[in-house]
């Protein structure tokens, strides 16, 4: 069952109010109230406000559907800010060479849905069998390569050493010529 409560006109930026949403996606409702309770951004208060009409809003539509549900089972299932109008401000800002800006005035749109259906799991998630049957570490011929820019260094050395051995042979080569004469 899943049940949806949205909060119109919220004071803030929908940019600042996203960075609260993205906190409590996926969260369980106790987990994602306690974020929102003990958060310093302004636009936790609304938030919390519109995730307190979605509990209330499973509960009523579990009752109309004759259901009893926990609230403790109900988990944040989609949460998005949308954009709002901008207000302009009978105020103005001073600007630089004499000019003046308008003071916007931004405003957001909050959805919350919840759902008591059981989670999905994770994408980067595996079972605990698939996991397990997998070796602590790879044997020596199957562990991954540096290449790029951090192999680079390696061999530049390797070729200077190869440089250094031939030029350690050639002078030697010519201080015996001179010698001869």
């Amino acid at each position: 069952m899943e049940a949806t409560a949205s909060a119109r006109y919220l004071r803030g930026s929908a940019q600042k109010a996203r960075l609260v949403v993205d906190m409590i996606r996926g969260k369980d409702v106790n987990q994602a109230l306690a974020i929102l309770r003990f958060s310093k951004k302004r636009a936790a208060g609304g938030i919390e406000k519109c995730m307190r009409s979605a509990i209330a809003n499973a509960n009523e539509v579990a009752e109309k559907a004759n259901i009893s549900i926990d609230p403790d089972d109900l988990w944040v299932r989609t949460a998005f800010v949308d954009r709002g109008p901008t207000k302009n401000r009978r105020r103005v800002r001073p600007a630089p060479q004499g000019r003046a800006y308008r003071e916007q005035r931004h405003f957001c749109h909050i959805t919350i849905s919840l759902s008591n259906d059981a989670k999905p799991a994770a994408k980067g998630s595996k079972p605990e069998a698939v996991a397990e049957a997998k070796p602590a570490k790879l044997p020596a011929s199957k562990r991954r390569k540096r290449g790029g820019a951090v192999a680079a260094p390696r061999a530049k050395r390797a070729t200077s050493k190869a440089d250094e051995k031939t030029a350690a042979e050639k002078p030697a080569t010519k201080k015996a010529s001179k010698k001869k004469q």
